[in-house]
């Protein structure tokens, strides 16, 4: 008599459904994850963004003997201030975007405006953040 060995037709068609089920399981499960994660990158909290924008603004005029340079608005519209250690904070509207030098540090921003001036004897930036539909409005006093 010989010896049968091999695999039977049976056992492959069960492979190939077992197969099939796990890689649907698979499939379905990715699909969550990457909907999940492109949810969470379109969900931006204005709140943090303004956080991070005044967290390095206020860095900036805190440094000893910081003037401001240029303040104003370009042709195309970008709001922007430079102060005389060569940082430049720019509003750029087409991205939404606010940018010390060429580094985005805050992104879904409404608009934002920087206004200097002087207020008792002391050279201040006021500066105008709006994101998510509320306006936030602060003051600087350089040093």
């Amino acid at each position: 008599m010989r010896s049968q060995k091999g695999i039977t037709l049976i056992s492959i068609t069960i492979y190939v459904i077992v197969m099939a089920i796990v890689v649907g399981v698979v499939a379905i499960i990715s699909r969550f994850f990457y909907s999940n994660v492109n949810d969470i990158d379109n969900t931006i909290d204005p709140i943090a963004e303004y956080t991070k924008f005044n967290s390095f603004f206020t860095d900036e005029v805190n440094h000893e003997g910081i003037q401001v340079v240029a303040c104003g608005t370009t042709n195309n519209g970008q709001n922007y201030i430079a102060f005389s250690n060569g940082v430049q904070y720019t509003f750029i509207s087409e991205n939404n975007g606010i940018y010390r030098n060429k580094i985005k540090i805050a992104r879904n921003v409404d608009s934002c405006t920087f206004e200097t001036g002087i207020e008792n004897y002391r050279n201040i930036v006021k500066v105008t953040f709006v994101a998510g539909g509320k306006t936030r409005t602060n003051t600087y006093t350089l040093k």
